[in-house]
Formats: structure tokens, sequence, C-alpha cells
């Protein structure tokens, strides 16, 4: 399965919190999965760090290595995501929310989230408590 992982998925992961759920960890630790993290979730993680609304265990510069020691592969951001990104109908309103929406719909990647919002745009929600 080809996962695109929300930011709270995969910093929760990272941190083990009870709040990431049994199956999304499985599925994260699934080597079959090919996941992805897009650059729109790092650039979030850094605007909060520098917000100082979010801490990390480690510095946001070891994150590169975590992602590539957990065969995570970053999503880059196409004209094509922005574009899907203009046509999509506000169910969301967080733009970091939206681009993965769009960059899920263009790729057809399975969206883990815990989310509920992102139910209400064509794309699948992976998610159990």
């Amino acid at each position: 399965m080809d996962i695109l992982l929300d930011t709270h998925a995969l910093l929760w992961y990272l941190q083990n919190s009870q709040k990431l759920s049994r199956q999304a960890a499985e599925t994260i630790e699934d080597t079959s999965n090919t996941l992805w993290f897009s650059i729109a979730s790092l650039w979030e993680i850094s605007i909060k760090l520098g917000l100082g609304k979010l801490s990390l265990q480690n510095s946001f510069s070891d994150l590169g290595r975590v992602l590539q020691q957990l065969q995570i592969e970053i999503l880059s951001i196409t004209f094509s995501d922005t574009e899907r990104y203009l046509h999509l109908p506000l169910h969301h309103r967080d733009p970091f929310d939206r681009i993965l929406v769009a960059q899920a719909m263009n790729r057809s990647l399975v969206l883990m989230s815990r989310d509920p919002a992102f139910e209400a745009y064509d794309i699948q929600r992976l998610w159990s408590s």
C-alpha cells in the first residue's frame, strides 16, 4: 500500500504516543508498504517549531536522517498538486491538510490521519482507534 502520513501520524509514531492507533503503528512498521511524508508537513513542523508551538525529542535536522532510516520518502509539491488544491472544495480549511489531500488524490495515496474531515474528500483515509 502507498501511504501518505499526516504530520501528527509521523510525530506520534516517533514519540511512541498512545494517540497513535495500533493499526497505524503496525502499518508504518509494515515494510511491504511504501511510506511518504510531504514536504508541506516538514514545512508545517518547522513553522510550529519556530513559533514554539511544537517540540521534538531530537533536532529538526535529525528528522531527515530518521525519515531515511524508516524508509519514508519525502513527497515534493508539484504544479499539478497546486492546481488540484485550487479546485478542492473547502471541506477542510487547513492549508497543510488541503495540500495533503491534493497530493493523495494526484498519486492515489492512502492518507494516514486521525482527522475525520478528510472523509469529505474522494480519498481513502486510514486510521483505527
